[in-house]
């Protein structure tokens, strides 16, 4: 019989290791070893490094999508909408940086993995804001915009410096501390930067 404290402390052990690791570097045996267990023990809860990322990726992602899905669907203008999707985005990934290049390279190369994570009842769900984007369109708040490339330069925004971290960090000669507080320079930059773009 599984454990579920134990099966928590290997969850923690694992997200620890995957931040300062990544998908790639990371080893079952340092799993492991962090969570103070042997690696039988471990394999016995996950059969491989796969299956342990996959658990670690959704418990952490069921965390942010409903706050995700609150924002979308809140009653606030579409204006304060953005604004709350980028703080909310750029903190969760702050926090889980492994999470956007994971994301995207599994829903690429991991069929299963892409029905399983959009199909979630917590998956975000932009129908509403979209519709209210379409709306404040008529009503001539915003000036005339698709609301999925709206959305589009929204998620390239907040997410591209993320999961091309290695590549910003090299050409613009930042450390980790230096990139993070360019990262929280954005959670205002870029709504003031779209929102400038679509207000009439």
């Amino acid at each position: 019989m599984k454990d579920s404290s134990t099966e928590e402390n290997i969850l923690k052990a694992a997200t620890s290791v995957f931040q300062k690791k990544g998908m790639a570097g990371a080893r079952m045996q340092e799993i492991a070893d962090e969570a103070k267990i042997n690696k039988a023990m471990l394999h016995y809860y996950y059969r491989n490094k796969q299956q342990l990322f996959e658990a670690v990726f959704m418990l952490a992602f069921q965390k942010f999508a409903p706050h995700v899905n609150g924002i979308f669907n809140s009653e606030a203008s579409v204006f304060e909408k953005i604004k709350g999707f980028a703080d909310s985005y750029i903190s969760f990934v702050i926090e889980n940086p492994y999470l956007p290049t994971f994301l995207i390279q599994e829903i690429n190369i991991n069929p299963e993995f892409a029905e399983t994570f959009f199909t979630a009842n917590s998956a975000p769900d932009p129908a509403l804001f979209e519709k209210q984007i379409a709306e404040e369109i008529e009503k001539g708040i915003l000036r005339p915009v698709d609301p999925k490339q709206l959305l589009l330069n929204l998620f390239s925004l907040c997410a591209f410096p993320f999961v091309g971290s290695g590549l910003i960090k090299g050409i613009l000669k930042l450390d980790k501390e230096s990139f993070n507080t360019m990262m929280e320079e954005r959670k205002k930059l870029v709504p003031q930067l779209i929102i400038n773009s679509i207000k009439t």
